[in-house]
């Protein structure tokens, strides 16, 4: 079973859509990426999945509970980290996490291991007794990664959490998520796209309240291509053929779709840009050694994650689905 469902969930403030018709699920043990620019309703569906906001329509579940209907069964199986880590700066990090287990329910004898075990996990241990407001921005995020922690979820849901961070915090936070990963289900919202790469399983874009994209990285990039992309350069060999002749070969090899002829800086070379349905660089080898072509250069391209999110993340199009019918504008902050 799913331990995070999305369905349809809906948003709105005034007549803006913020979360327009989102629908996904994260199975046990993923590490997801929810990936897109700002303004695009990450932090609305964050708080959506996590019951700090009601959906307008649509369904948000947690290991089958409606967040909803049942907000403080479903919380308890989450562990929630906000933009802003959620902290009293006067309190020092020891009594501050005894503070939140107390809040979750949880004994004294429960309380001491659990903070103990977190304190660790988190490397605050040598800052256990220190005042939070004193801590570095790094290390107030690590006492919020923490205090969302205490209480054992098997669920952590993280909202921009190298937000502000400096690069050695960032690489720290990171291998701090990925260590976690190891044992929990992690949904990770970022607008930075090395951040997904670098911690992430599969990934999630939304883009003006919409989901866009939806697969491992590879997989989207894959999706995106439009098919198979082969760059190849030629340098005259043993037979001399023209630019044209070529091309007639190229056009004939299975699965090839279009060429584009390239402007190479090699004296009287001769380049392509073949898209087909297939990676044909074999082919392309065999052809130029069955009619005396040398080849200078045979790389295919691959369409980085950046290039993909800015290919869906641009103009003002929609992509997806149509919006389900929602009911009327409830009131809200424009």
């Amino acid at each position: 079973m799913a331990t995070i469902e999305a369905r349809d969930l809906v948003k709105l403030y005034g007549h803006h859509r913020a979360v327009d018709g989102i629908s996904f699920s994260i199975e046990s043990g993923e590490v997801v990426g929810f990936l897109g620019p700002n303004g695009a309703g990450k932090t609305t569906t964050m708080r959506l999945l996590t019951g700090f906001l009601a959906p307008t329509a649509g369904l948000a579940l947690v290991d089958g509970v409606d967040v909803l209907k049942d907000p403080v069964a479903a919380q308890r199986r989450l562990g929630y980290l906000p933009e802003s880590a959620p902290v009293y700066r006067d309190m020092r990090v020891s009594d501050f996490l005894d503070f939140v287990a107390r809040v979750r329910g949880m004994a004294r004898a429960e309380r001491v291991a659990a903070v103990e075990r977190v304190a660790r996990l988190c490397g605050l241990t040598e800052r256990f007794y220190q005042v939070i407001g004193s801590l570095s921005k790094g290390y107030r995020q690590r006492v919020g990664l923490a205090q969302a922690l205490v209480h054992g979820p098997g669920i952590l849901v993280l909202d921009e959490p190298t937000s502000g961070l400096d690069p050695n915090q960032i690489i720290d936070i990171r291998n701090l998520i990925r260590e976690i990963g190891r044992s929990k289900t992690v949904i990770l919202s970022t607008h930075i796209l090395i951040e997904v790469q670098a911690t992430c399983d599969r990934v999630l874009i939304i883009h003006q309240g919409r989901l866009v994209a939806d697969g491992s990285t590879e997989e989207i990039k894959a999706r995106q291509q439009g098919g198979q992309i082969v760059n190849v350069t030629f340098v005259p060999g043993k037979v001399q053929l023209s630019q044209e002749r070529i091309s007639q070969l190229l056009s004939c090899i299975p699965g090839v779709e279009h060429l584009r002829d390239l402007e190479v800086a090699e004296p009287e070379g001769m380049g392509f840009q073949v898209t087909s349905s297939q990676d044909v660089r074999a082919e392309i080898f065999a052809l130029a050694a069955g009619n005396g072509l040398v080849i200078l250069e045979l790389a295919r391209e691959i369409s980085s994650l950046e290039d993909v999110f800015q290919r869906l993340t641009t103009g003002d199009r929609h992509l997806g689905a149509a919006p389900q019918a929602v009911p009327p504008p409830v009131p809200g902050p424009s």
